[in-house]
């Protein structure tokens, strides 16, 4: 999340506002039981040789669940509206309520010298100097620090806005970028490791990298990269930082963003697995002005995300949050969102809930400050006793604990899960940690095992020429195996071999492209609260496949899906596609993202036959939502830049709660 127009990208959808947001193979470890009075308290967690005072902070979320929800507020002491040379102590919290945050959040924009105290002037040992002087400072007001990533994009040079370029496949091990990745991650380490209190002891850090993956709006998110690269990723960068870096002041934090499906499997889609992860997270932004839907679906989905903490023995948080500053907003807020997570049994476990920066903007201040509508309201909610400001935390760094000692892991790095090869030779890469191998091979749809061996980079690795006689499109399963412990370990992944055909200009999908597999194509679309996309042989307009797109509106009243486009349309007139509706009374939104703004048309679900259906460009309008560009006209030049096709299910008037309709041959004509 920074400030920015395209923060969330949010909709209208027969009449209901919405927010588009788009497995693990690893088992699960279960929470360390409670420890006698007088004992250390056993802690596992994702780096077992973390600093005592980063276990107790884990210990100390842990105790907290249930007993008050800490406060926290992103670039509390550098942005703000009631300071303007920060000193580090002056905050637009400690304005509002004379006490500042429990966890101050901070980014690695600090790095990049895009967000201050960084500066696009300084060297960069100065950009790190600062992320480092920070973090000391949010320790020095008593509280607890976290830092997220918004990275920029390492293909091409542009922001964590730029979805162009497939980044995570090319700064994975062996693309093209990832040694500039290494370097960020390097920057990274240097500042955590430079944090550091007066005594040399080093300062414990919550770190969140690729947030809100989920949605479609980072290059990181859903339709840019596949959930196998993602976990992937993910995995790698805790082994760099933790095992090569050797960093052993953090915890890691997964944070999804709302919509994730509706349920656990959603939320773990892209769930990199338990031996690398201490925090579950969810971000989730109110733009609804305070609406019971809204409420009622966050306590649901954070309850959720409470259940799978408790389950696995992680932290649960509030990652994100923040009230949509709209004119007609609900000046009891805070106090609302508070009450609703208190009355329910597993969401009030939160362990803290963190706003977004005071970075500027007429209607943008997610803390309140003197003279703001939504002031008193946010001293009310500081004044009730489950909040916990900075001033009452406690003991938080000074616990006693023990780490568990983790257990071998081993992963397939690459080629990884419904990854595509177009070459004649690639390479096998397997990571194992916290054990010694013997035996590491690799096998191709059960064929002969054959040898691994180390590399410099510390992977097991060989090279995997691929049979001339295979045919393209074939897929073919890569086994690895390795003997750790006395115990084998072994790991998989479908492998898509040859050039995928390309679609023609101006087409969104023909559903040919997908080898007949439903979770490549669940990969190729980001999804917003319950649906489920497969493959259907049976209802299509032309070719193989087409789209059997189901929903469930039982815990929202709308679904979507989304892929990036990255197109010039401005030679196209139309919108088309084949649709066939369920009969019910619900309706569907067609949405083109171009040049920036969100524009609509709505089509009944109401016909069954099956039928082409065609929209002029000129009938689309800005979503209603969207009042910064009411007005705008899907003209030649947004249809130059367009980046998303959204097609939304919304439910209508005591209409059909699930049903499936059928899609097939989206383009522009």
């Amino acid at each position: 999340m920074t400030d920015s127009p395209l923060n969330r990208r949010t909709f209208l959808v027969i009449g209901t506002a919405v927010a588009m947001t788009a497995g693990t193979r690893l088992s699960a470890a279960a929470a360390p039981s409670a420890a006698p009075a007088g004992t250390a308290t056993p802690v596992r967690i994702v780096d077992d040789k973390a600093t005592p005072a980063t276990r107790s902070l884990f210990a100390y979320l842990k105790r907290q669940q249930g007993r008050g929800i800490l406060f926290g507020h992103q670039h509390d002491l550098t942005y703000g509206f009631t300071f303007t040379a920060p000193d580090g102590k002056a905050s637009d919290t400690l304005a509002a309520v004379g006490d500042h945050p429990a966890v101050f959040g901070w980014d690695t924009l600090i790095l990049d010298g895009r967000e201050r105290p960084g500066s696009a002037d300084a060297t960069e040992a100065e950009n790190i100097a600062a992320l480092s002087r920070c973090i000391r400072q949010g320790d020095a007001r008593g509280g607890i620090n976290t830092l997220s990533a918004h990275m920029p994009n390492f293909v091409t040079g542009g922001d964590f806005y730029d979805t162009s370029g497939r980044v995570v496949a090319q700064i994975l091990p062996g693309g093209a970028k990832h040694a500039e990745f290494n370097a960020f991650l390097d920057r990274v380490a240097a500042a955590v490791k430079g944090a550091r209190r007066p005594d040399g002891t080093l300062i414990p850090v919550i770190f969140r990298p690729f947030h809100e993956n989920n949605g479609g709006w980072f290059w990181w998110g859903a339709g840019h990269t596949s959930s196998a690269e993602f976990i992937e990723v993910y995995r790698y960068t805790v082994e760099y930082l933790r095992d090569t870096r050797c960093v052993r002041n953090l915890l890691y934090a997964y944070s999804p963003n709302s919509g994730f499906g509706g349920g656990p499997a959603g939320y773990l889609k892209t769930y990199p697995g338990d031996e690398f992860v201490d925090v579950l997270g969810y971000d989730a932004y109110d733009e609804s002005a305070g609406s019971t839907a809204w409420l009622d679906g966050l306590v649901r989905d954070l309850a959720t995300v409470v259940r799978l903490a408790n389950e696995r023995g992680k932290v649960p948080a509030y990652s994100e949050f923040g009230e949509s500053g709209a004119e007609n907003r609900d000046p009891d807020w805070f106090t609302r969102l508070l009450a609703a997570v208190k009355a329910d049994p597993q969401a009030r476990q939160a362990t803290f809930m963190l706003t977004w920066a005071n970075f500027g903007g007429a209607n943008r201040a997610y803390v309140p400050y003197p003279g703001r509508p939504l002031l008193p309201d946010f001293v009310e909610y500081h004044q009730d006793p489950y909040t916990v400001f900075a001033a009452d935390l406690g003991t938080v760094f000074s616990l006693r604990t023990t780490a568990t000692r983790n257990a071998p892991v081993l992963h397939l790095v690459t080629p990884t899960d419904r990854q595509r090869v177009t070459v004649p030779r690639t390479t096998v890469r397997v990571r194992v940690t916290s054990g010694k191998a013997s035996r590491v091979t690799y096998s191709v749809n059960d064929g002969p095992a054959r040898p691994l061996r180390r590399d410099a980079d510390g992977f097991w690795s060989g090279v995997w020429p691929i049979s001339p006689a295979w045919p393209a499109n074939r897929s073919v399963t890569v086994k690895v195996s390795a003997r750790v412990g006395g115990r084998t370990f072994t790991d998989s992944s479908l492998v898509f071999l040859g050039e995928a055909v390309p679609l023609p200009a101006g087409w969104v999908d023909d559903f040919e492209g997908y080898a007949g597999d439903d979770v490549s194509l669940s990969e190729a679309y980001s999804h917003v609260n319950a649906n489920t996309t497969t493959l259907t042989a049976d209802h299509k307009s032309s070719g193989s496949h087409g789209l059997a797109y189901a929903y469930d509106f039982t815990g929202a009243e709308y679904t979507g899906i989304g892929k990036p486009v990255d197109a010039d349309w401005s030679a196209f007139t139309t919108m088309a596609l084949w649709l066939r509706g369920d009969g019910s009374g619900n309706g569907a939104a067609l949405q083109i993202v171009a040049g920036g703004v969100c524009f609509e048309y709505r089509v009944s679900l109401s016909d069954t036959s099956g039928k082409q259906v065609r929209v002029p460009f000129s009938a689309f309008e800005p979503a209603p939502w969207d009042t910064e560009h009411a007005g705008a006209v899907l003209d030649a030049d947004r249809l130059a830049k367009v980046t998303a096709f959204n097609l939304y299910l919304g439910r209508g008037e005591d209409a059909a709660t699930k049903g499936v309709v059928y899609v097939d041959d989206i383009r522009a004509e």
